[in-house]
């Protein structure tokens, strides 16, 4: 096997020598992870992906990463209910249904008042509601989703879906 030797500036020395005591003592090892979750990620940066973090569950408690790109998003405010509906497609080629709905009279009440005060962009709803029930669900094609999202949404994402992320104008 080829040896490489890489020369490490004083300054960054304590960084390698703690990537070694995370891994056991295999340097190396944690050089390649480390240049191989690199090199993914440059690369789907290159085609139009970027890292998505997706709340999950009941009130957003858990979250989930991929690599992706965000083909469409819905949301819609009734007088129920906030909803909203966000379509990816994965670095992978998968479909990534991501909904949220926020029922207004689970609003979080038993917060400080007092600190809801402070948080008056909430309070008057400025941003989007930040609790309610997030789900996530992974499909093989455009074509699965057909029967789980609004016919307007579906037409939508089944026009682009088929379209590279980035299209490279000649101009």
């Amino acid at each position: 096997m080829p040896n490489k030797t890489v020369y490490v500036s004083d300054d960054d020395l304590p960084l390698f020598q703690r990537a070694q005591e995370l891994v056991g003592g295999n340097l190396s090892g944690a050089i390649v992870t480390a240049l191989r979750r690199f090199i993914e990620l440059e690369e789907g940066r290159l085609a139009g992906f970027e890292e998505i973090v997706l709340r999950v569950g009941h009130n957003g408690a858990r979250q989930v990463r991929f690599s992706g790109s965000l083909l469409t998003e819905a949301h819609e405010y009734t007088d129920n209910a906030f909803e909203r509906i966000r379509i990816y497609r994965s670095r992978k080629g998968k479909i990534v249904l991501h909904t949220q709905d926020s029922k207004w009279d689970e609003y979080p009440t038993e917060t400080n008042w007092i600190k809801d005060l402070t948080n008056w962009r909430r309070m008057l709803g400025v941003n989007d509601p930040d609790w309610g029930d997030f789900t996530m669900d992974i499909f093989d094609s455009v074509e699965e989703l057909k029967d789980k999202i609004p016919d307007q949404i579906y037409d939508r994402v089944a026009g682009i879906a088929d379209r590279p992320n980035i299209e490279d104008l000649d101009i």
